[in-house]
């Protein structure tokens, strides 16, 4: 079963189950993300909600987004997101299925109100097995330029 590992500087990293992240308390939970954005299927829990979970230290200024079945990483602010992201982790009642980005997908409606360069549409990351928590801006290999944002997104649709 995929699983979702939150690590780095925090007080207590956990690894977190499909039934792990159902299981989580309804105060975290986001039933139905279409009802925030049409584009997008499934039911969540909130970034917020896991953070308590795992307690950041206070030195904590990013948080870096894993995706190892791509080899993607996207490294943004933490205070930009916190309060809105979310993590989609269900379709219909199961996981979410690769095909809709699964095990976990990291998104954040409305990424332009965050206000910073650093938190673009590809920090809306598919594909999500672990999240790390830094001081530090960590790994990060997202398209630097429209050139190369183009052509990730052509490997995406073949």
């Amino acid at each position: 079963m995929p699983t979702l590992t939150i690590d780095g500087d925090v007080a207590s990293p956990a690894t977190f189950s499909f039934d792990d992240l159902a299981a989580l308390d309804q105060s975290m939970q986001v039933v139905d993300v279409s009802r925030i954005d049409p584009k997008r299927q499934g039911d969540a829990v909130t970034l917020a909600g896991l953070l308590s979970r795992v307690q950041p230290k206070p030195s904590v200024k990013y948080i870096t987004l894993h995706a190892s079945k791509d080899d993607f990483h996207a490294s943004i602010p933490l205070e930009a997101v916190q309060d809105r992201a979310m993590l989609i982790y269900r379709l219909e009642g199961g996981p979410l299925p690769e095909k809709a980005g699964g095990p976990v997908r990291f998104y954040i409606p409305d990424f332009a109100a965050c206000h910073t360069a650093e938190v673009d549409e590809c920090a809306n990351v598919k594909f999500v097995d672990r999240i790390e928590l830094t001081a530090e801006r960590g790994h990060d290999n997202r398209p630097q330029d429209e050139k190369q944002h183009a052509a990730l997104h052509e490997n995406e649709s073949q």
